[in-house]
């Protein structure tokens, strides 16, 4: 009971809401570019007569190699983040990271209004999202490893945030798509967006570290790095002055490990003390764990984090965003938007969201993976839609209403499980081991999309 009151409140929710805004931004750069499939395909698909018939002059599979180009980089960059988060300080990753995304929202944006020949628009195209998403990898691990220094809901929050980050972009479309301005003018409008987001995103991280509640769980984690007591006791009187050492009152042999009293000299009261308080007091005289040592301990949330996202990037949006309705007329400029990616989004948010009210299966249950591996079967389900462009399988599921539902399934648990095992990961290590637990398990999340990205190319194929 103690730990509870010394933490103090989050007043008004703002570090929630900052880790919420932080978690939207992280996935803006993916979202943006893969909601505006539409404008790019419009812009490298010129099409040409030949023998009287309209044929497309070159075919660039703009979808496949976008979603390979953002996942190859994040795969990467997380990967060195997870080794190298030491050695570079937190401002760093995280507002170089943001501001660096603003710049290249801000080149995409102007090259709207840049006529430019298909191979070269194409080319500058994939050299963004390649750097784009590469800054957003670093941003997204160092997030990670920040958010789970704090209590386990505040990385629910976060995967909220990203969620939304994919309705967001798919609400902005839908706007340009029906303002009365041209395309170059909506398309403008539309790269604009992403760019006052990831300026909100840069305030909201400078802002959390002035927090009362943020600096609490922010200074623990300086402490565990100090390594020694007596670094450990100066970073308590320097940072926290007085505001924990309040419930220190009494005995030295009686006080608080969080108070960053006496904690050395207390031989003889540890036990009667509550388990969660010996044990902290206990990890502060540890160091870290090794990576490895952390894997072990949470390898089955990472397999699942991983497969949830190597069955989603499969076929979304490489085979989704061919889909086509079978109600032609003015629905269809909107079908896309909706039934793709508005649908998708919004289920993937609300699947984030319920997790904060539920969590079930438990992080022991053996059905946790099982469930998990059962999300394959979405795989054929939106192979058999009314994909355009077919070669080999028939369609089963020509209904638009067919395809938006089993759309909804789909984006529904996909957001449901990563968010419980990014959200379990953290909990399975010792609360000091929580940053690199949560870098790892960004690796593995990132792994699942560089899987699902390649296997995308071959599924396409086979439709």
């Amino acid at each position: 009971m103690k730990e509870r009151t010394d933490a103090p409140q989050d007043r008004g929710c703002l570090v929630g809401i900052c880790f919420f805004i932080l978690g939207l931004g992280t996935l803006l750069p993916w979202n943006f570019f893969m909601t505006a499939s539409l404008y790019f395909q419009a812009r490298l698909n010129t099409t040409e007569l030949s023998n009287s018939t309209t044929v497309v002059s070159k075919e660039y599979y703009f979808n496949n190699w976008m979603t390979l180009l953002s996942q190859l980089p994040l795969l990467l960059f997380t990967l060195l983040n997870s080794f190298l988060y030491h050695r570079i300080s937190e401002a760093v990753r995280i507002a170089g990271s943001l501001v660096f995304i603003l710049l290249l929202f801000i080149l995409t944006a102007v090259i709207v209004k840049v006529p430019m020949e298909e191979d070269r628009f194409f080319s500058v195209t994939m050299a963004t999202i390649w750097f784009i998403n590469s800054f957003g990898a670093v941003l997204q691990g160092s997030c990670f490893g920040l958010v789970g220094l704090l209590p386990q809901k505040y990385s629910t929050v976060f995967m909220s945030g990203q969620g939304l980050a994919g309705t967001f972009a798919a609400i902005a479309m839908l706007l340009a798509i029906a303002s009365d301005a041209d395309s170059e003018t909506a398309a403008l409008g539309y790269f604009i967006t992403p760019c006052v987001g990831t300026l909100v995103t840069l305030g909201s991280y400078v802002l959390l570290p002035r927090l009362e509640f943020a600096q609490h769980y922010l200074n623990k984690s300086v402490k565990y790095e100090a390594g020694t007591t007596d670094e450990l006791l100066k970073e308590s009187s320097t940072v926290e002055n007085g505001k924990l050492n309040g419930h220190a009152n009494g005995t030295a042999t009686s006080s608080s490990p969080e108070g960053g009293a006496e904690v050395e000299g207390d031989p003889g009261t540890e036990r009667p003390k509550p388990a969660f308080l010996s044990l902290e007091q206990e990890e502060k005289g540890q160091a870290k764990a090794s990576v490895v040592e952390v894997f072990k301990k949470i390898w089955v949330m990472a397999f699942c984090v991983t497969f949830v996202f190597t069955v989603t990037l499969s076929v979304f949006p490489a085979v989704t965003v061919d889909v086509k309705t079978s109600f032609p007329g003015k629905w269809e400029r909107f079908f896309i938007s909706v039934c793709c990616f508005l649908i998708f989004n919004l289920n993937d948010w609300f699947g984030r969201t319920v997790t904060t009210f539920i969590c079930w299966p438990a992080k022991e249950s053996r059905l946790f993976p099982l469930l998990v591996v059962c999300r394959v079967v979405f795989v054929p389900l939106l192979m058999l839609c009314n994909v355009q462009n077919r070669y080999f399988l028939p369609v089963f599921f020509s209904h638009d209403a067919a395809f938006a539902f089993i759309m909804t399934l789909f984006s529904l648990s996909s957001g449901y499980f990563v968010c419980l095992s990014m959200s379990y990961a953290p909990q399975l290590v010792d609360k000091k081991d929580g940053e690199t637990a949560g870098a790892l398990m960004t690796f593995f999340l990132a792994l699942g999309l560089s899987i699902g990205a390649a296997l995308s190319f071959p599924l396409r194929a086979l439709v």
